[in-house]
């Protein structure tokens, strides 16, 4: 039940700040690498969430 809270949330404050998000990945002034920060954050939380699962083996 708490992963369900913890990805509603995650979702709410991406929809809330995707478009300031979606300008500043999209600036022709900005460095090339801005939307591969994005898909790195993407990656770790999800590594993070899944490592905190509890595994059957750790009852």
């Amino acid at each position: 039940m708490n992963n369900q809270r913890l990805v509603i949330l995650l979702l709410l404050i991406a929809y809330i700040f995707s478009p300031t998000l979606f300008t500043w990945i999209i600036n022709p002034e900005g460095a090339w690498y801005r939307p591969y920060i994005i898909w790195v954050l993407v990656i770790i939380i999800a590594y993070v969430v899944q490592s905190r699962k509890k595994r059957p083996h750790d009852l």
